[in-house]
């Protein structure tokens, strides 16, 4: 079950920041979700670095899809009200894979916490999306 839910989610996004950011959903949990996003000319500074606001995307895209695999989407549809990224460790190749885990998960809000690690297991970046 949570591969097809990965195969759903990472299908539906062509055409989006997530596609064009290279973001893929790799696993899911219970309280969790994990995507990689790659270090390359697209989520890259010009000095060659992780670009802060790609990590934001990929904190900001976890925390979102997180919450909206569980909504009824005919009924309510999630947005980020509040967004905060502390970047920890500049990173220039590679990939980097973000796991969101909810915090609170009530009726009208949802928190996450998002740590972003380099491939070594680094922490990168961590976040805070309401």
């Amino acid at each position: 079950m949570a591969a097809d839910i990965l195969e759903s989610i990472n299908s539906m996004h062509e055409g989006t920041l997530m596609s064009h950011l290279g973001i893929e959903f790799i696993d899911i949990g219970e309280n969790y979700l994990t995507a990689k996003m790659p270090v390359d000319e697209r989520t890259c500074q010009p000095l060659g670095l992780l670009h802060g606001g790609a990590s934001a995307a990929l904190a900001e895209t976890l925390g979102s899809v997180g919450s909206a695999i569980r909504l009824d989407l005919n009924q309510r549809v999630p947005v980020g009200l509040e967004l905060n990224a502390n970047h920890i460790r500049p990173v220039t190749s590679g990939y980097v894979i973000g796991t969101a885990t909810a915090l609170h998960m009530g009726r009208r809000t949802h928190v996450w916490d998002i740590k972003i690690e380099d491939e070594a297991g680094r922490l990168v970046c961590v976040s805070r999306l309401t």
